[in-house]
């Protein structure tokens, strides 16, 4: 599907009566936080509300998160129904998401299944992976392939069979390869723009309402390393 860009300097993937998805950028907060900046959310409503000139408030229901560094795809809902249902997809995890990672130290296995206990840590707002339950940790599956070697780095396609809090970012830093720019969970140093080598590339989901299957693929970042991937 072609991607859309407006006045509010967002990437469209999808849109319909139903639900939007955009292309999030490093920085964007999904949600509004304690930071106060203004967040996707927000952004999104404006965008619905200028371009169907709805009066008064709009409604949008968050159906999931990225970590802010982040880059990928968002999906919201725009009805009530459409995010019950989503909700209930995105718990019951019938819904299939991949992401891609890039990584300076080789993984040992060119692909692999990692489990591992991850327990969270408020203060710092990271979580630990565990090899064995500790109390208060939470299962975490993830499979992965490496999918290109690039110069000096290498690109993961990783699949989600669990969604706890930053789970991608702590098992790859479990078995040696943080993400590039992931100062948080052990690279060597970050990213100028501040975000992390970690994009939500592909949705795959039965849509709410007309129960077709869609699969949204968002583009990359526009930066030489993910260029090459």
């Amino acid at each position: 599907m072609k991607t859309v860009s407006n006045k509010h300097n967002l990437q469209i993937l999808y849109e319909d009566n139903h639900i939007i998805v955009v292309n999030k950028r490093v920085g964007d907060i999904v949600q509004g936080d304690k930071t106060g900046d203004k967040p996707l959310s927000e952004v999104v409503k404006e965008y619905l509300k200028d371009k169907y000139e709805k009066p008064g408030e709009v409604f949008l229901g968050v159906v999931h998160r990225l970590d802010r560094p982040t880059t990928g795809i968002v999906l919201f809902a725009r009805t009530s129904k459409a995010l019950e249902r989503m909700n209930e997809m995105f718990k019951n995890r019938v819904t299939q998401k991949t992401y891609w990672a890039v990584v300076k130290q080789r993984p040992q296995k060119d692909a692999a299944v990692l489990e591992h206990f991850l327990k969270r840590n408020e203060k710092n707002n990271t979580s630990k992976a565990h090899l064995k339950e500790v109390s208060e940790s939470k299962k975490a599956i993830l499979d992965y392939k490496v999918i290109k070697e690039l110069n000096n780095y290498y690109a993961l396609e990783i699949n989600l069979h669990t969604g706890r809090h930053h789970q991608i970012r702590a098992q790859l830093s479990a078995i040696g390869s943080p993400i590039k720019g992931d100062l948080k969970y052990g690279s060597d140093r970050s990213n100028p723009d501040g975000g992390i080598h970690l994009h939500a590339r592909k949705l795959q989901f039965l849509h709410p309402v007309k129960k077709e299957p869609v699969t949204i693929i968002a583009p990359v970042p526009d930066d030489v390393i993910w260029k090459a991937v």
